[in-house]
């Protein structure tokens, strides 16, 4: 059974990070960036910001208990020159700046391969200041610190392929990889399997053509998680050995540092186990067996709001369809 309320319930108090930590997240983001602009020596070569990863394209969710949340954001500069053969130089300047202005110099503080990053008090925050330049070639660069090299990047690309996928998927895209991202940070599975990784297999499992023979088959939330993780398991199941991910915006960059063949069969081995636990509670006709194989996968936050009375039990299976009807599924393409 699909128990659309529960889904819903589960997203917005359980998995998805606040409207007030957004905007935390925001306002924070522009304090750093004001800070850099405002630099005397740094501001002149401060050209923009852009938001990255998991919090433009709408997939960042709540950590775990005593752990940050993520945010990243890109800082354009121009390109130096006379930095071209150290060009740690660029982190280095952006770092000199926090290190050096309260209330950054006193909060933990650091660089990375790729970035500069802060952590805020109580370990409540953590962002990540990714600096990147445009060259000659018109194409987004950042620096590989640790290499001491260019490293493409099309950040604005990835998030147009992101809406684009999310739109096809009836919008449910950008909530399907947020609850199995829910599974790796809270459940514990596939542990060791990067952000960027599982948003791109994910993303691309969804394809215009699966709904010409079946026009619901990213319908709602449940049907669209099981259709996307089941076909992102067979596409596993044929490769063994780990495949190389590409940067599916284009750019040319291939994820493969990002994980190892052990990380990858890990990885596999659960999103296989995690398919047939999908369909056994979608598929579940029995209403309270069916609440309880969700909760066995996703944890006691799958439950009915508060509002949801028992009497009222069955109306929370879906919409569109009868209980027994939408309880039914078949792989093939024919979701109820």
């Amino acid at each position: 059974m699909k128990h659309m309320d529960y889904f819903k319930n589960f997203l917005e108090n359980t998995v998805n990070l606040s409207k007030f930590k957004l905007q935390l997240l925001s306002e924070r983001v522009d304090s750093i960036y004001d800070l850099l602009k405002d630099d005397e020596e740094l501001g002149p070569l401060i050209k923009a910001k852009i938001p990255q990863g998991s919090w433009p394209q709408k997939t960042i969710i709540n950590p775990q208990n005593g752990k940050p949340f993520d945010g990243d954001f890109m800082v354009q500069m121009v390109e130096d020159p006379d930095w071209a053969d150290d060009l740690k130089k660029y982190g280095d300047a952006i770092y000199k700046v926090l290190h050096k202005t309260s209330p950054y110099k006193d909060m933990p503080h650091g660089r990375k391969c790729r970035c500069v990053y802060i952590t805020y008090a109580n370990n409540a925050m953590h962002v990540d200041v990714v600096p990147f330049v445009v060259r000659a070639d018109g194409k987004q660069w950042i620096i590989n610190r640790d290499a001491n090299d260019w490293e493409r990047t099309d950040t604005d690309g990835f998030t147009t392929w992101m809406k684009t996928r999310d739109a096809i998927a009836g919008r449910h895209l950008r909530e399907v990889i947020r609850i199995m991202k829910f599974l790796r940070d809270h459940k514990n599975s596939f542990t060791g399997t990067k952000s960027i990784l599982l948003t791109t297999l994910l993303g691309e499992q969804v394809e215009d053509w699966r709904k010409i023979s079946d026009a619901g088959y990213y319908a709602d939330l449940p049907t669209a998680l099981l259709h996307i993780v089941s076909d992102l398991d067979v596409w596993l199941q044929a490769r063994p050995i780990k495949p190389f991910i590409m940067d599916p915006s284009g750019s040319g960059t291939s994820f493969d540092h990002r994980w190892t063949q052990e990380t990858y069969a890990y990885f596999r081995g659960r999103i296989h186990a995690h398919a047939a636990e999908i369909k056994d509670a979608y598929d579940e006709t029995d209403f309270d067996d069916s609440v309880k194989k969700w909760q066995d996968l996703f944890g006691d936050g799958f439950k009915a709001p508060k509002s949801s009375t028992s009497s009222g039990k069955y109306s929370a299976v879906g919409t569109g369809a009868g209980a027994a009807g939408a309880a039914s599924v078949n792989l093939s393409g024919r979701a109820g």
